[in-house]
């Protein structure tokens, strides 16, 4: 005997359709709010990456500028020295003496603006994004369900980060602004 043949689930009512999609992407929604969050993961990453290697090149800037001191250091002392060589050996012609003697340029080893104040520095401009966010919620909530909670959460996060890579960004531009200058 033939098993009996399964019943056609009856049509779904217009209801049951809504409620079917609002389902549907309010999942959509959900997983759209984790990549976000993902991403800025990822950013931030890329950002501590760019500060770290902004601050080692910064720090090899120093090093140069150091060591362009000692040679400038160097030069004024050899200077020094051929000059009390020609006070000894004043019957001698020194073929060093031939070019005009070495000429410090403060412009050369050391930039115009050293030791000036710095009249631009970098702007932290605090307002509702780097806040609170808003008091009503990122989303607008339909099932109130734990997937909705999730996604508010997920939402905070976001902004909360995108402020920080905001402010990593003016930290960036501030330092090559720095470097810029000492190169």
């Amino acid at each position: 005997m033939p098993a009996p043949a399964a019943e056609p689930a009856p049509p779904r009512t217009e209801l049951q359709e809504l409620q079917l999609k609002a389902t549907e992407k309010t999942d959509e929604s959900l997983e759209s709010t984790r990549r976000m969050l993902a991403l800025c993961e990822e950013s931030k990453e890329a950002g501590i990456r760019t500060l770290v290697a902004l601050d080692d090149q910064g720090e090899q800037l120093d090093r140069i500028e150091e060591g362009m001191d000692q040679i400038n250091a160097d030069m004024r002392e050899a200077e020094k020295n051929l000059s009390g060589m020609e006070k000894c050996c004043g019957i001698c012609v020194l073929p060093c003496n031939k070019n005009a003697s070495f000429k410090e340029d403060d412009g050369t080893w050391k930039g115009n603006d050293d030791g000036k104040v710095v009249n631009n520095q970098p702007q932290r401009v605090m307002d509702d994004r780097n806040g609170l966010g808003p008091q009503a919620g990122y989303i607008g909530r339909i099932t109130n369900d734990a997937r909705e909670d999730e996604m508010e959460e997920n939402m905070g996060q976001v902004n909360t980060m995108i402020g920080n890579l905001r402010n990593m960004a003016l930290d960036m531009g501030s330092e090559l602004e720095n470097q810029n200058r000492q190169v």
